[in-house]
Formats: structure tokens, sequence, C-alpha cells
């Protein structure tokens, strides 16, 4: 943590914005506790003040009882992840911020107790957690603006805003987050492509005429996708229906099952092939007998592909049909990124403008369109 945000830490705690009620996230297991603050107040406390993510909502609200819902739809981040974000923001006294996911309200509290909460303004689209997120701050003496609202609009009422931060993951960047920030404005919103699920907060920097903004992804991330860009995945028999193997495109790869799927805790193939990528997201089956598919959907068309690695054989089968020819898109993405040093996501950068979005690595000037 940034010595300019410890006392904001100290002084706001992350209890105070927490419901009695909540479900903390093992990060070893992947699994979920069920804690009452009623029932064993020192656990809860115990995680409240923890570096553990909490999830306070399921299933956009329609879940009830104490058992962990089937979907997580509104939760508290790890604090240190928080105050990362908050360092990469860079707020200075005087500036006004735009938050898009209030949540809890605690990162807003934090923002308001260094800025002020007349230069605070977030925005929630679920009611429930706009309300009470209100009443925390409220009785916490920190009356940030809620906006019940869809984020992807901003707030124009409080425009122009010096920063704008997210606090849910997104596919799509709208402009009017652009239009309604200042030039030289930062933009820190947490970013990933269809490919996969890996993510990173893009830090973009208003530009003086105001027409874009760009800058570089800064850390990996993992968040709650926007409501309103959550992913529905593909239904497997509209692309491959039954005897489309039989009559798809075949070829080999050497490529290798690790080489494509790549280890660790963020996957940087999988992040950069997303960017080289667009519009295709894939799906690695589990490993079985020593055999694994890897599938390919590209969301422009009915486009397919599936390579197919056996642990017994130097070379994968790969099963292709469609305009697009999906695996020669991923293996040549997979060249370029071996040709270019296997970069990570801080080589990476984005810049969004009125009409599209570019990638670019290293610097601008090496871009191409997502």
């Amino acid at each position: 943590m940034s010595a300019e945000w410890a006392p904001a830490y100290e002084a706001v705690p992350r209890s105070r914005f927490l419901p009695a009620l909540i479900w903390p996230h093992d990060m070893a297991t992947g699994r979920y506790s069920t804690v009452s603050e009623e029932r064993d107040p020192g656990a809860w406390q115990q995680y409240a003040d923890s570096d553990d993510p909490i999830v306070t909502q399921w299933d956009d609200g329609a879940h009830e009882g104490p058992e962990p819902g089937k979907s997580f739809s509104s939760s508290s981040s790890m604090p240190s992840l928080v105050f990362c974000m908050l360092a990469d923001l860079d707020v200075k006294p005087g500036h006004r911020v735009l938050e898009i996911g209030t949540g809890t309200g605690w990162n807003a509290a934090l923002l308001a107790h260094r800025l002020g909460a007349e230069n605070v303004v977030t925005v929630e689209v679920d009611g429930v957690v706009a309300s009470d997120a209100k009443k925390s701050l409220d009785r916490f003496g920190l009356p940030v603006r809620v906006v019940h609202g869809d984020g992807l609009l901003g707030y124009p009422a409080r425009a122009p805003y010096d920063r704008v931060i997210a606090t849910c993951g997104l596919r799509k960047i709208p402009f009017a987050w652009v239009e309604q920030s200042r030039p030289g404005g930062v933009l820190l919103v947490p970013w990933g492509t269809y490919y996969g699920p890996g993510e990173a907060t893009a830090r973009l920097v208003v530009a003086r005429h105001g027409q874009s903004a760009s800058g570089p992804f800064t850390r990996p991330v993992a968040f709650m996708r926007l409501r309103s860009q959550r992913f529905v995945w593909p239904r497997h028999d509209e692309y491959v229906p039954p005897g489309a193997l039989d009559a798809a495109e075949t070829s080999t790869t050497t490529l290798t099952e690790a080489q494509l799927c790549g280890t660790g805790s963020f996957d940087a193939v999988g992040f950069a092939l997303g960017l080289r990528v667009p519009d295709v997201v894939h799906n690695p089956d589990r490993k079985r007998d020593g055999r694994r598919a890897v599938w390919f959907y590209g969301l422009s068309d009915r486009s397919w592909a599936v390579v197919v690695f056996r642990d017994d054989r130097k070379e994968a089968k790969v099963y292709q049909s469609g305009p697009r020819g999906l695996w020669g898109e991923v293996e040549s993405a997979y060249r370029w990124w071996v040709s270019h040093g296997e970069p990570d996501h801080s080589r990476f950068g984005l810049t969004v403008t009125a009409e599209e979005a570019h990638a670019w690595l290293d610097d601008s000037a090496n871009s191409w369109p997502l």
C-alpha cells in the first residue's frame, strides 16, 4: 500500500461496508464459505479484516438462504488489489472521480476520505446494492452521490471528471467515459477479450483534444463482468452439428498443449492471443487419459476449430470449418507472440476512440484494430 493511502485504510475500515452475511472466497481452494456476523462475530470480523475477496450478493439478488448461490454478482475485492488500483488511479486534491460499480461502497468511501464526498460519484446498476451502499456511506459520514443506473452511460450531470475507475470487467469501453473526462484525465478499467478470462487494468489517458484515450495495461486482475457485457457461451451443437468433424478441414500442428494453454495464475499467452485474434472464444476440455481437446468458436460467424493434443504424439490433429480458418489465425498469433519476445500484459496497451479500439505493443505506432 502506498503511503498516501495508508491514512484512508486506517480511517475507513472495510468492515463498516459489509453486510451481516458474507461469503469469503478461499483463493487456494476456490471455495466459498458462509459467515454470519450474528452467529460468529469473531470469524466475520477476521474475514472483514483479511485480504480475501468477499461475495456480498449471488444471482443478481434472486438468491435466498445462507448457502452460496449459483453465480456471484456483487463483492468486496481484496484490499491489496483495491489499493493497487487506487495507486494506479493517482488522484490528487481537488480531483473529481466517477466510479463505475459501487458494490459495498467501500471504494467510494476511500476516495471520498481523500477527496471529499462532493468530489465522488459512483454508479451502480443494481438498485438494492446501490441503496445499501448509500446507507453505509451516509452512516459513515461520507454522503457520496450514489446513482442507480447504467454505468455505460457514465454520469454527465457531474462531468467533467479527472478520474474514472471501473470495478467491473469490460470487453468494450464506452466512449461516454472519455467524453465525460477532462483532457489529461485518467480512466482505469479492468479489460479483457472474449478469448479467455484473463484481464488486466488499462490505464488510459485522455488526449488533449478529447477524441481518444490511450495507455498501457498495468496489472493482471479478475473482476465480475459489467452486467450488460456478460458473456453467453455459444452452443457447441450450433457450431459443430453431428457429422461436422467428418466434413471438416484437417491438418496437424507442432504447437504443444503447454505452449497454447499457458501456465501460472495469469495466462500471458492467452491474453496476447485474445488481442491478436478478436471475436473468438476458446474452451479447453478437461484432460482425460492423456488426451485434451481445445475448442475455438468464432463470434462473428459460425467458424470453429479444435486441436486435439495427445501425450503420446509429437503432433496434434486439427479440425476446422468456416470462412475464418480459426486455427490458422490462432497459430499465426502464437508465432507472432513468440517472435516479439513472448510479451506479457505490461508491454501491451489500448487506444479507444469514438469509432473503435486498437491494441498495441510497446508503443501506439505498432497497433491493430480489435
